[in-house]
């Protein structure tokens, strides 16, 4: 499995390097913007790691170019400190994740790792034989991963799809904070309180009509979400 990493911190970017191919990765690295997009089209990597504030071609701009054109897992890196408008703004670049440097090796390796598996849709809450859902509205194709609203097909980053696949495979039923942090994005994230709501409220910008009062992610209060089926109203 390849991971592409660009960081133009040499020390970091050895670091980051030998940990994960001591794991059995093969790594490939650019020091700039440009030469990491180049080496992502070049190699096609199974996940990018993408330090923010590069030369030539920063993060941010890496990030949006490589989502316009695949739904690889990107991990974006920033040496300053993460508020929950720094997340937000990263989702809306379209990666799937957002840490800070330095990075404590151990745990990296554990989120790349995490990362990986959200990608790959392992770990339903309930093995139901779901195949998607489908409204006047909304369809989701949970095998061809395509999602669709009003027609228009909408591009959702690897977290985002395997967040509202569980929801879809989930109907009616109320999915806590913590059966989604486990779920969603791992064990490791466990004490990530804070996630489940920035990237639903990131989702629900995605699929709802109007995510200010959303009708298909419903807040139970305290608890979790609970997804409501719009196809009981039209039956």
């Amino acid at each position: 499995m390849t991971i592409l990493i660009i960081e133009d911190d040499l020390e970091m970017l050895f670091l980051l390097r030998q940990d994960l191919e001591a794991q059995g990765f093969r790594v490939i690295t650019a020091t700039n913007g440009l030469e990491g997009l180049r080496a992502f089209h070049q190699q096609q990597p199974s996940l990018c790691i993408i330090d923010v504030g590069l030369p030539i071609m920063d993060g941010r701009t890496l990030c949006q170019r490589i989502r316009e054109v695949s739904t690889v897992p990107i991990l974006i890196m920033t040496g300053r400190a993460v508020t929950e408008k720094d997340i937000a703004q990263a989702l809306d670049l379209g990666a799937d994740e957002y840490v800070l440097k330095p990075l404590r090796l151990v745990e990296f390796v554990a989120r790349v790792r995490a990362l990986l598996r959200r990608s790959k849709l392992t770990g339903m809450l309930q093995p139901q034989a779901v195949n998607g859902y489908a409204d006047s509205y909304l369809s989701v194709d949970l095998s061809s991963r395509i999602v669709r609203v009003r027609g228009e097909e909408v591009r959702l980053t690897p977290t985002e799809f395997k967040l509202l696949s569980i929801f879809i495979r989930n109907p009616g039923s109320i999915l806590t904070f913590s059966q989604l942090l486990e779920q969603v994005w791992g064990a490791e994230y466990i004490r990530e309180n804070h996630y489940p709501r920035i990237y639903v409220s990131h989702l629900r910008r995605k699929i709802e009509p109007n995510a200010k009062e959303p009708t298909y992610i419903q807040n139970e209060y305290g608890i979790g979400y609970r997804f409501h089926s719009h196809l009981e109203a039209q039956t």
